[in-house]
């Protein structure tokens, strides 16, 4: 059965409807950034390259590095920014766009996120780099999905109970990256931990400026929590919707996290850009080995 115009909504070009992507302009292997500047500093260390795009936050550019196609896609701040962009690279990729139905034989796509992060870990220090196990969410994004097959409950549920969670609030939810993926990205100068994914950057992420807290100890509290030997080690805005729609839709993901702040010590990284750029290097060294 076709599906709706109403539900896949694609533009006059024949476009996909927020990335502006024909399905030819996409590569198998997909970096994702939050910021559009970010893009062209990715693609800045490409041999070559072949399509660009720019559609409100989403920039996308395809071309090559080391002779791998890689596309690089600005997805924009938040995880309702994820469920548009993971949506609608799945659908570039599995849906046949002139009969408007789903294809039989589903394509995998290696998606990686370079982003930058907040440590709650005295000893995950600034200018280093986290590799993501698992995301927490703390927004609502996978309860609007059919997805309690791929959550850890357990975790969630010590979590819930270590915070003394505030029922207001959306209950937490805990995805794993790809394990085979996250092999060739790993190396002893990657600290491994687990990602709490905030709704805000503010107040969810416990920064006071004006506005009192409704658990001001929760930063303390995530820091302190530790579930089957594994500890909370960053904070910031994507990784668990990444991990989340990636694993129910098929697709391989992992979260790369250049540590700009230590939330523990009150530092800031003196140079941000240059540890980003360290990772975008590091990272488009491992995939392309």
């Amino acid at each position: 059965m076709a599906l709706a115009a109403s539900e896949f909504i694609l533009n006059i070009d024949g476009s996909i409807y927020h990335l502006n992507l024909l399905p030819e302009h996409l590569a198998d292997t997909v970096i994702v950034v939050g910021d559009p500047d970010r893009v062209d500093k990715v693609t800045a260390h490409f041999d070559t390259i072949e399509y660009k795009v720019k559609k409100r936050e989403f920039h996308t550019q395809t071309g090559t590095y080391n002779g791998k196609r890689i596309s690089v896609l600005s997805t924009g701040i938040g995880t309702d920014n994820i469920d548009i962009v993971f949506n609608e690279l799945d659908a570039l990729v599995n849906i046949d766009f002139e009969k408007r139905t789903l294809r039989k034989e589903l394509r995998k796509l290696d998606i990686i996120r370079i982003g930058t992060t907040g440590s709650i870990q005295p000893d995950v220090p600034v200018d280093s780099f986290v590799l993501s196990k698992a995301g927490i969410g703390f927004d609502s994004l996978l309860h609007f999905y059919d997805s309690a097959h791929i959550q850890d409950q357990g975790f969630a549920e010590a979590l819930v109970e270590h915070l003394d969670w505030f029922p207001k609030k959306s209950a937490p939810y805990v995805v794993g990256n790809d394990e085979e993926l996250a092999k060739i990205l790993d190396s002893e100068e990657v600290h491994k931990g687990i990602t709490a994914t905030n709704v805000g950057f503010y107040g969810p992420q416990g920064r006071i400026l004006r506005l009192a807290l409704q658990d001001p100890e929760m930063n303390q509290k995530l820091s302190d929590f530790s579930y089957k030997g594994q500890r909370i080690t960053n904070l910031e805005m994507e990784t668990s919707g990444i991990y989340g729609l990636s694993k129910l839709l098929g697709h391989r993901a992992v979260s790369m996290n250049a540590v700009i702040a230590n939330r523990a010590t009150g530092e800031f990284s003196e140079n941000p850009k240059l540890v980003v750029d360290r990772l975008i290097k590091y990272c488009l060294e491992k995939l392309t080995k």
